[in-house]
């Protein structure tokens, strides 16, 4: 908790020591449920935390190199992380500590993970320009699309859709249709990589973020054109997501930049929040 937040007035210092929950450095996190959280970490671990004790809960091992994104299911009870092995694990949170599926055929470095909503399919990019789709009860890969130069960076489910957002290392943000596995559209291109996306919760929007420092507004349902944009940080933009609208009075999204902030943006003024 920060110094002086609500219900810690005159607090300093954090509420508890625990034990670092990884070895080395963490690479991905994602929210579990409100009481949990998932992480990936260089030292091949998968681990489940407690937000409220900040305790690890639970640690899967299994991936033989660094892990590189880790997602769970909607209903929490399965998690997927991607590693640099060229494979894709999934989890039982209340099963045993062994991987309950294995999804090898990757050639490269696994850097995106999707799963839809019934968790009966999951999607996987990676920087060998394939997108994948497997079959999370068998395993089996039922779905596989190449792209010259498509170097994946990020995957995203649309809720209540059958589509995927992809962005990647040519400059694009892609719409794909998991049905067929096929581009349901393409996104005017960039100047830069393109570094991470997200979708929100009602499905209306997508957002992309960018090595040049900007983040943008797609519209997801009607005209699919570029809404707006985000422009203030002084480094590539690493990552962005749509904020839940309990936590600001206006629609907000948040940008994280190599120029060591994170900022808050009014979702359709591009004013800073």
């Amino acid at each position: 908790r920060a110094e002086g937040s609500a219900g810690q007035a005159g607090s300093s210092g954090p509420s508890g020591q625990h034990s670092p929950t990884h070895r080395d450095g963490v690479t991905s996190v994602a929210a579990l449920h409100p009481d949990l959280c998932v992480s990936g970490g260089r030292d091949k671990s998968v681990a489940v935390c407690s937000w409220r004790s900040g305790a690890a809960l639970r640690r899967f091992v299994g991936h033989e190199r660094e892990v590189t994104k880790v997602t769970p299911a909607l209903d929490s009870s399965r998690v997927f992380s991607a590693s640099r092995d060229r494979t894709v694990m999934m989890w039982e949170l209340h099963g045993a500590s062994g991987p309950s599926q294995h999804f090898p055929g990757h050639e490269l470095v696994v850097t995106g993970l999707a799963v839809s909503p019934d968790a009966s399919q999951l999607c996987t990019g990676s920087r060998d320009n394939t997108v994948c789709k497997w079959d999370t009860e068998t395993g089996e890969c039922v779905g596989r699309a190449v792209i010259s130069r498509n170097l994946v960076t990020h995957l995203c489910w649309v809720p209540g859709e059958p589509y995927v957002i992809q962005t990647s290392e040519d400059k694009t943000t892609r719409m794909w249709d998991s049905r067929e596995l096929q581009v349901a559209h393409t996104f005017p291109a960039g100047q830069h990589i393109q570094t991470c996306c997200d979708v929100s919760q009602d499905g209306r929007y997508c957002l992309s973020s960018s090595q040049g420092g900007e983040a943008t507004l797609w519209d997801l349902r009607h005209t699919r054109r570029r809404l707006c944009e985000y422009r203030g940080h002084c480094q590539g933009t690493t990552a962005c997501v749509f904020l839940p609208r309990g936590t600001a009075l206006v629609p907000s999204v948040a940008t994280a930049s190599s120029d060591s902030t994170v900022k808050l943006w009014h979702r359709d003024t591009a004013g800073r929040a």
